[in-house]
């Protein structure tokens, strides 16, 4: 790659104050070698040097929730019904192939990039995510999911899930890594759950599971009742041991809390559920747009965030909420706890990196860091305001430019 200055009136480089006109040199090797003041930033000889005026270079947005796989299914699944609404949803899934989930996700990966978006933390089943980002040099955590409620199913569901895992290790690089996700307490039996956690502990694998996201999760881990557990009476699946535990308390019984775990969505947790979160060193992935469009409410974000737990913004999948745009779900997290500018915009970079726990790497911009960035267009509104509160009202359509590692993934002019 060749060496690229980019500069821009303002650079947000989140670990410090906004720069006004400002600049930042990013070297061949991907790394950010220089930034500061234009004037302060060097010019070296026969690299590619672009201004882009009234715009905000800030860290590529770090998208901690996604199903890229399941892009295309936009505005198919109508039901209202938590529980109906994944019957659905499984059923546009079967027959759709491996090439068509693969186009999928190299659709919403590109969805992704054109709204500043750098890194994914992506759940599904079928694998091709980590094949769309390997071919892109793109940076996340690909994490396979694992199914099985019936206890009868431990042995069979992990074979298959270590055997899909070596299947997609060929796909790792020093951006990409692979992770585990035994999807929710509704579809995976507490053995199970035991058994991935115990598995992925050994390996040394990252975790993501789905918690504590819907009433009838609550209530399946509660008294064996709600929409969950009359499916499971329905396929002869018997009750959830030792009921009268919260999802967060589930998995904590089952050994799945740890730092290496994040915890997407987590709704419907109280005050002890955060302490079992944050004494493991557990992460959240905050979805609120998701949370909302399915009914489930809102989580307690600012408790979350005063208890010191690590919080990212996620935007879920495209047939949840219709949009990838992670400054969207900034603006909702920033509504819900009363959040500046400035740190809604940390919560969905450096915020976002450190519940990945790839903070070192990415998530702000500073020499030695991946210069993974993108370059927004600022609107004349609120000319006075801070640059982050301008760059929270963008969207889409005013991103111009997103690099990985100083190679550009989108532009926009």
């Amino acid at each position: 790659m060749r060496a690229r200055r980019l500069a821009a009136h303002w650079l947000i480089p989140v670990e410090g104050a906004p720069i006004e006109r400002a600049a930042l040199l990013i070297a061949s090797d991907g790394r950010v070698e220089a930034l500061g003041s234009d004037s302060s930033v060097p010019r070296p000889p026969n690299v590619v040097a672009e201004d882009f005026g009234e715009a905000a270079i800030l860290p590529g947005l770090i998208n901690t929730h996604t199903h890229l796989e399941l892009t295309g299914f936009n505005n198919q699944v109508q039901e209202r019904n938590f529980a109906a609404w994944i019957r659905r949803l499984r059923e546009l899934k079967t027959p759709r192939i491996r090439e068509e989930y693969l186009n999928a996700a190299r659709a919403g990966l590109q969805n992704c990039y054109a709204a500043g978006v750098t890194t994914i933390a992506d759940t599904g089943d079928s694998g091709v995510v980590a094949e769309a980002l390997a071919e892109r040099d793109g940076s996340g955590i690909v994490y396979q999911e694992v199914f099985g409620p019936h206890p009868s199913q431990v042995r069979e569901s992990l074979t298959d899930l270590r055997q899909k895992v070596d299947v997609l290790r060929r796909f790792e690089s020093p951006r990409v890594r692979i992770g585990v996700s035994p999807h929710a307490p509704y579809t995976v039996s507490g053995p199970l759950f035991q058994a991935v956690a115990d598995w992925a502990r050994s390996e040394q694998i990252p975790i993501a599971v789905h918690i504590a996201e819907s009433s009838a999760e609550t209530e399946l881990l509660a008294t064996a009742s709600g929409d969950f557990a009359e499916a499971w009476h329905r396929r002869g699946i018997p009750d959830p041991e030792s009921l009268g535990t919260t999802p967060v308390a589930w998995l904590a019984k089952h050994g799945v809390l740890s730092e290496r775990t994040l915890c997407i969505h987590a709704v419907r947790v109280d005050r002890a559920d955060i302490e079992l979160l944050n004494g493991s060193g557990s992460a959240v992935a905050h979805c609120p747009l998701s949370n909302r469009a399915h009914g489930h409410g809102d989580a307690p974000l600012s408790t979350l965030l005063e208890a010191g737990l690590r919080v990212g913004l996620g935007t879920d999948s495209e047939v949840s909420v219709g949009t990838l745009d992670l400054l969207a779900d900034a603006r909702a997290a920033a509504a819900l706890a009363s959040l500046s500018g400035e740190e809604a915009i940390d919560l969905c970079t450096l915020g976002g990196a450190r519940a990945l726990g790839l903070e070192s790497e990415i998530g702000s911009l500073r020499v030695g860091k991946w210069a993974d960035c993108t370059v927004i267009v600022l609107s004349n509104q609120g000319e006075k305001d801070s640059p982050a509160e301008r760059v929270l009202r963008s969207s889409p359509a005013d991103v111009v430019m997103t690099c990985i590692g100083g190679k550009a993934v989108y532009r926009n002019r």
